[in-house]
This record gives structure tokens, C-alpha cells and sequence, in this order.
């Protein structure tokens, strides 16, 4: 009686695991740590072929954040900024190679602090109103939204983009930059 007991338990296993094994194999391997959202970089938007000159006049810009296009000829210091940067600057420091991480103004001291934990040192971290996503990582020519600031993508993200790969001018430092978010020469 015990084999025949045995027996069914091998044969229920047998069907059993694989079943489990082959339910949502894939779909933890896209979930956040939160168990929801992608964790893969295929939702980076990409753009091409920006015009890389520069201006003194204000630019309206068609993506927002801006991912390139024409800029100031002055580029804005890397660092934190807690109020809204010039997008002007900032593309300029996009040129450059550097990583700009904006958020929603009113985001959680405990998410910006976050942020800051994962800016690299050739990065620029500021609010920005208007953001479609809580979030937003942006490099020249390639952007993603993220679903906040511990979202698994961000870190990917400057891990495959970070050191200027997309930039015209490449590895070329935000340091030296204004220090006035908006702009002004100080």
C-alpha cells in the first residue's frame, strides 16, 4: 500500500512542477521589487539626429524633459538642486555625457535622498513640473519613466547609459558649469 502511496506522490510531483515552474517563469523576471513593473530597459525612449548648436534664445523643446537638441552655450554645474534648472543649461550637460534625474515636485525627502544615493558624480538631480512619471531619467537621446525612485530600471539605466556613450561630446564634465539653477550667471 505504501508504493502505491509513493507512487501517486511521484506521479502528482511529476505533473505538478512543471506546471508551477512553467507558470509566469518569465513573469517574475519582469516584475519590480514591489512585484509590479518591468525591469528590463525596453521601455527607454530613444531619439535621433539632435541638433547639437547653440543659442541664446529659450527653445521649446519637444520632449519633456528635454533629451538634446539646441542649448546654452554654458552648461549648468553637476550637483542637487532643489528647485526647477534651466533646460537650456541642462541640454548643454547632456551634451556633455551627464545623467539627469528629475522627479515630481512634492516627491518624499526619503525618495529625493534616494536619488541622490545613486546620482553619479557627472550627474544633475533637480523637480521638475509637468513629469508624466514620478521619475524620469534622461541622457542625451535616450529618456525613461520610472515608477518612483526605487525602481530597480533607474540603476540599470545609468549603468548601460551613465558614462556619456549617447552624448556628442562624451565624458566632457558638468563640472565648471553655473551654479544658479535658473540659469544666471553668478
Amino acid at each position: 500500500m505504501l508504493a502505491g502511496v509513493g507512487a501517486v506522490l511521484v506521479v502528482g510531483l511529476a505533473v505538478l512542477v512543471p506546471v508551477l515552474l512553467s507558470q509566469d517563469d518569465d513573469s517574475t523576471s519582469s516584475q519590480g521589487r514591489d512585484g509590479g513593473g518591468d525591469t528590463t530597459l525596453d521601455a527607454v525612449e530613444e531619439y535621433s539626429d539632435l541638433e547639437t548648436s547653440h543659442t541664446e534664445d529659450p527653445v521649446d523643446y519637444e520632449q519633456s524633459p528635454p533629451v538634446g537638441g539646441p542649448h546654452a552655450p554654458v552648461w549648468l554645474d553637476c550637483g542637487v538642486y532643489d528647485e526647477p534648472v534651466s533646460e537650456e543649461h541642462v541640454v548643454h550637460d547632456l551634451e556633455h555625457g551627464t545623467v539627469w534625474i528629475t522627479y515630481e515636485p512634492g516627491l518624499d525627502e526619503e525618495s529625493v535622498a534616494a536619488l541622490e544615493a545613486v546620482l553619479p558624480d557627472n550627474g544633475i538631480l533637480s523637480p521638475y513640473d509637468g513629469l508624466e512619471a514620478p521619475v524620469v531619467v534622461t541622457v542625451w537621446e535616450r529618456q525613461l519613466e520610472l515608477t518612483g525612485a526605487d525602481d530597480p530600471r533607474l540603476e540599470q539605466f545609468i549603468d548601460e547609459f551613465g558614462a556619456g556613450e549617447t552624448a556628442p561630446e562624451p565624458f566632457a564634465s558638468c563640472a565648471g558649469g553655473l551654479a544658479d539653477p535658473s540659469g544666471s550667471p553668478v
